[in-house]
């Protein structure tokens, strides 16, 4: 099974190809060299990449799964509040369903 580190990779590029800028979240904790954990400034939840479609300025959001992931409950709360003001996001699992968001500015794709 491909990873979604692979799968994200290809996303970037491909979409980044359709008048498209793209950008990977970089979300988490690391332990610092003195053993406390630092949380990066992002919500917990938001999605692995983002960015806007050029023709219109439309933002994106991008959750990257592989054939069986699963969005985590704090991904969940992320999508809720993304729907209340219409965002296109959606989860992705290939390059297709990312174009599909984007290209169609698609709202809530890939969440039950």
């Amino acid at each position: 099974m491909e990873s979604e580190h692979s799968i994200q990779k290809k996303i970037e590029l491909v979409v980044s190809q359709h008048h498209c800028h793209i950008f990977r979240a970089n979300v988490g904790k690391i332990r610092t060299p003195d053993g406390r954990f630092f949380t990066t400034g992002l919500p917990s939840g938001y999605p692995d990449l983002h960015g806007w479609r050029d023709w219109d300025h439309q933002a994106f959001y991008i959750e990257v799964k592989n054939a069986t992931g699963k969005p985590r409950p704090d991904q969940i709360a992320f999508h809720k509040m993304l729907m209340k003001f219409n965002v296109i996001h959606g989860i992705a699992r290939n390059t297709n369903d990312a174009l599909k968001i984007v290209e169609n500015g698609l709202v809530g794709y890939g969440y039950k």
